[in-house]
């Protein structure tokens, strides 16, 4: 038998999918909004592996990150909550995708553009010496780049299925945006809002160091170490890549203000979602601090997606004190 959670609602009641319940819906006879999203993602692992492995361009999924989450948020669309995720996921999405692009992430034919420079350095072994075989990099890049990756967007935009999953099976009551709505939007649009500034921060430095070596100008201040200091960036080392994980935490809070519990098994995408930039933010600043002889420094004295209120508070002084 499929095990229900139950919610209680003063004298009502709804069941809750549970995971037991999402597989079921997966194969059900009837078609529904958990098997369209499902066809999406393997077409889209297909056609990221079959692309990159023709190409040898392994940020294939990179190019779609920004873009198949919202899509798998509309296809969800029952009612005002499951239209206002998709919303601010489009919003998100939009952003980031214009982010990409003028970084060199899109060209013409679309199989082209910068590869994410992390990934030549893992086909050199450099994260698991083993992967510098092509046999073990063939099922490294199916596995991990290909299935894993677009599973976990999948799985990130997957609140939006628990919201509907409650649209369609419980009591007008639970359909209500409530305070914990109005929360997660708050919270998420304040982390797009800190990813735009981080990646406009960094954007325009990059830019600026590039136009000063370009003219053979002397790099002083943040511009001899190489790497952006101030701004965000001197309260976390990964500003963007911090607000990036916020951003899918507060969506999940749509979850629970459809479902009124604290925990479904959406939770499993944002989880995954920060396991993941841990490693990525660990394997990122290794090859920074090759690259950067101030790097150590710098990581001693600021943290990395977690302010210190301390130094914070600081900091604000400080600028007080000039401003004063």
């Amino acid at each position: 038998a499929i095990r229900e959670d139950t919610v209680r609602t003063g004298m009502e009641t709804c069941n809750v999918a549970s995971y037991e319940n999402a597989f079921n819906e997966l194969l059900s006879n009837t078609s529904n909004a958990y098997q369209h999203v499902a066809l999406i993602c393997a077409g889209v692992v297909l056609l990221t592996f079959v692309v990159s492995t023709i190409t040898n361009n392994y940020s294939q999924v990179d190019k779609l990150w920004s873009i198949t989450p919202f899509v798998y948020a509309w296809v969800a669309i029952v009612d005002t909550r499951t239209r206002l995720m998709a919303i601010l996921a489009t919003i998100w999405g939009l952003r980031l995708t214009y982010n990409f692009a003028r970084r060199g992430g899109y060209s013409w034919p679309p199989w082209a553009g910068d590869e994410d420079y992390r990934w030549e350095f893992i086909r050199k072994g450099q994260f698991l010496t083993i992967l510098k075989e092509p046999i073990p990099w063939t099922i490294f890049n199916f596995s991990f780049i290909s299935l894993y990756q677009n599973l976990l967007l999948l799985l990130i935009a997957s609140p939006s299925l628990v919201a509907y999953t409650v649209a369609k099976e419980c009591p007008s009551s639970f359909h209500q945006l409530n305070a914990m709505d109005g929360l997660a939007a708050m919270l998420f649009l304040a982390a797009v809002i800190v990813e735009t500034l981080a990646d406009n921060q960094q954007y325009n430095f990059q830019t600026e160091k590039h136009r000063r070596k370009e003219q053979g100008e002397k790099l002083t201040g943040d511009y001899a170490g190489g790497f952006c200091q101030s701004g965000l960036f001197a309260i976390v080392r990964k500003p963007n890549y911090a607000a990036e994980q916020a951003t899918w935490v507060s969506y999940y809070l749509f979850s629970v203000a459809a479902t009124k519990r604290a925990w479904n098994w959406s939770g499993i995408g944002f989880l995954l979602l920060l396991q993941l930039f841990q490693s990525s933010g660990w394997f990122t600043e290794k090859l920074t601090r090759q690259k950067y002889e101030t790097y150590n420094a710098y990581m001693k004295s600021v943290p990395l997606y977690l302010p210190n209120p301390f130094s914070v508070l600081a900091m604000r002084n400080q600028s007080a004190k000039k401003i004063s």
